[in-house]
């Protein structure tokens, strides 16, 4: 009798931590209007495929899977190369076009016309809502926090904790002139220190007119959620830069859908798409697109040259890590589509895409040595 009390009060504590801690974790969320271009109904938002929802059952399933099945080649046996960037590399680069950097996963800095945008930024060692458990970088980001110059604007395409980095927002906050986020983000992002005169928060289809040019936030087909019960609380989407010269697509999250035609035909064609391949599974499969999917979103898009996102930085899915570098390369020469797949850190600009280069097949002899020239 004395061990099931203690065993029932362990439980009670351990719910309540769970509680406690979760009260932290998820999205904090404003009222919102109904009236959204996104579908959304009962306090959350939804795709407009409809989809099934993932019962209990399939969860368990999932958790599963996640403890009991072997992984193989899901980290790499290289060192990544990077290319380190200082201050320096960026101040010297031109004003009169767009330069991009990858920095890791789906973090991305752009100089656009003189001013800095960055995507998607995570700069902490695991996405995950703890800094000693979670996916951990497969390296360090080529460039730190406090060498970035002061920032135009940050663009966030949804919550997940690969793509909304706490710790990185919180360091972002004073040199940034403005956040560009969904619906519902910008609750967060003002608990986390950032000046609500800063946040621009954006629905589907919305645009935004700026020094450079036109920003749209514009539909994929995926969720949001940063803990227990706020699933779809806050909206997702990708996001479209035009400028007078050259247009960009960026495309978060999403699984292949009839909206990437529809985005196509709206701002396309586009001088470079940045599109999501990676973290696939046939168990999320209408969330995340296989790389011959994410090729095809680019032929929908209309792009011209297309750099794969979303990979290379942690471990995500079942996958081998460079598995969705070796198909995108075969899908995009099937299809005669243009491919950049540049280093971490390399510098290249929208009139001269850094050429397809196959650096995760460094052999064990050739370990993918770090160069100091970010260009």
């Amino acid at each position: 009798m004395l061990l099931l009390k203690l065993l029932f009060s362990l439980l009670i504590l351990f719910a309540i931590l769970v509680y406690v801690v979760n009260i932290t974790l998820v999205a904090k969320v404003k009222p919102q209007n109904a009236n959204t271009a996104a579908p959304y109904q009962q306090g959350r938002f939804r795709n407009h495929a409809p989809s099934t929802p993932r019962s209990l059952l399939d969860a368990v399933r999932l958790w599963i899977r996640f403890f009991t099945e072997k992984k193989v080649d899901t980290k790499p046996d290289i060192k990544i190369p990077v290319r380190p960037l200082r201050q320096q590399h960026l101040t010297s680069l031109s004003d009169s076009t767009i330069h991009i950097v990858k920095l890791g996963h789906s973090s991305v800095l752009l100089k656009v016309y003189g001013e800095y945008w960055l995507l998607d930024p995570v700069f902490s060692e695991r996405a995950s809502p703890f800094q000693f458990i979670g996916p951990q970088r497969f390296h360090t980001p080529p460039l730190s926090l406090a060498e970035l110059p002061k920032l135009d604007k940050v663009l966030i395409s949804h919550n997940h904790y690969d793509h909304l980095d706490k710790a990185s927002i919180r360091l972002l906050a004073g040199k940034t002139e403005r956040f560009f986020v969904p619906i519902g983000v910008d609750g967060d992002l003002e608990k986390w220190g950032v000046p609500t005169s800063k946040i621009k928060t954006f629905d589907w289809w919305q645009e935004e007119q700026t020094s450079q040019g036109m920003v749209a936030f514009t539909p994929c087909q995926h969720f949001s959620g940063r803990g227990i019960g706020d699933s779809n609380s806050t909206l997702w989407g990708s996001w479209v830069i035009k400028t007078p010269q050259h247009s960009l697509y960026f495309s978060g999250d999403s699984g292949y859908f009839a909206g990437f035609k529809q985005i196509g035909e709206t701002y396309g064609p586009f001088d470079l798409t940045m599109i999501e391949t990676g973290a696939y599974d046939k168990d999320w499969a209408t969330i995340h697109m296989k790389p011959e999917e994410s090729v095809q979103a680019h032929i929908d898009l209309k792009g011209k040259v297309m750099m794969p996102i979303h990979n290379g930085t942690f471990d995500l899915a079942f996958h081998t890590w460079h598995d969705p570098f070796d198909r995108v390369v075969a899908a995009a020469k099937q299809q005669d589509v243009d491919l950049t797949t540049p280093e971490f850190g390399q510098i290249f600009s929208i009139n001269d895409p850094a050429k397809l280069q196959m650096w995760w097949t460094a052999t064990i002899n050739n370990k993918g040595e770090m160069s100091d020239n970010p260009t």
